[in-house]
């Protein structure tokens, strides 16, 4: 599609506009000079195209309504034309714009629900998100702006985090997660094919090790020592992370891509770039405290719930 967006491609379609407008004149003039032929005997004159036996088609001239009606529509586009886009990339004199006038919509439709809102801004994020009316408001925010990637359940997917489970890679604090709305988030896992194929599955091993699962024991001691001089900046001696970095913690069970040895393998070899796009521009800080109070009752109220 971008080899539409040219100079010639706009010249062209503006053309192809205007001349169709005038051979639609054109034609309208043309046909109303036709006058009615009559026969010797005083009928109207035909065609010579019979159907059915009788059924002649006639040549009169196109009723002046008819006529009037398209001329207008013909003026009515040309002036549509000056004013609204429609000629190519031509703005039109009024410089009318579906975005624009959508910022307008909104910006309406948040003086409307700001009363609604006001109080919530003077409440902290714990009492909000136990607020059931709250609730509700955060929950079609969130089903809104992020089920597609997080599921309509918050129960995440292959490399989009589960938000119930309560394990967080950069906090779970309500400024942590009020930050990753407000400002997005982008999370870096660099390649290190370079280390070669025998490395990384020493490595992988060394690295499911910390969760318990299932290792070659005797790569797993290889993969220690790559370890300590590859992902320990990140990701701690411990293999406990660092949410300052949003690097996760390997000891949790829990995994954004994957346990399995081919996953790990597979993020080794690849690496794995991420990214949580900020809403700062796109909801108002009252439709994002709200949000933040959802996401954060999602873990938390849960918690609570079952001591």
């Amino acid at each position: 599609m971008s080899d539409f967006l040219s100079a010639g491609w706009s010249i062209y379609i503006a053309s192809i506009t205007i001349i169709g407008i005038v051979w639609c004149i054109w034609l309208l003039f043309s046909q109303r000079k036709v006058k009615v032929k009559y026969n010797a005997d005083g009928s109207v004159a035909d065609t010579g195209h019979v159907w059915d036996g009788d059924l002649r088609e006639l040549n009169n001239p196109l009723p002046r309504w008819w006529m009037w009606m398209f001329l207008l529509s013909c003026i009515f586009g040309l002036i549509y034309l000056v004013l609204y886009p429609g000629l190519g990339s031509m703005p039109g004199i009024l410089e009318y714009t579906t975005v624009s006038s959508h910022q307008e919509s909104v910006v309406e439709a948040n003086k409307d629900v700001q009363p609604l809102y006001a109080k919530y801004m003077a409440m902290d994020i714990a009492q909000v998100a136990a607020d059931p009316k709250a609730h509700d408001i955060g929950q079609r925010l969130f089903l809104n702006y992020c089920s597609q990637c997080h599921g309509s359940d918050a129960g995440g997917a292959k490399g989009f985090p589960n938000l119930t489970d309560g394990d967080w890679l950069y906090g779970s604090s309500p400024e942590a997660i009020k930050s990753s709305i407000q400002q997005g988030r982008a999370g870096v896992m660099p390649p290190y094919a370079h280390l070669g194929a025998a490395k990384i599955q020493d490595l992988a091993n060394y690295v499911r090790s910390f969760s318990g699962l299932p290792v070659d024991a005797a790569k797993a001691n290889l993969g220690a020592q790559i370890f300590a001089e590859n992902c320990v900046a990140c990701h701690s001696t411990d293999g406990k992370g660092n949410q300052l970095l949003g690097a996760p913690n390997l000891t949790d069970k829990t995994w954004l891509y994957g346990s399995s040895q081919a996953a790990i393998e597979e993020t080794l070899n690849k690496g794995r770039n991420a990214l949580m796009p900020a809403q700062e521009n796109n909801l108002t800080p009252e439709k994002i405290h709200l949000l933040t109070a959802y996401v954060w009752g999602l873990s938390n109220l849960k918690s609570d719930s079952n001591k």
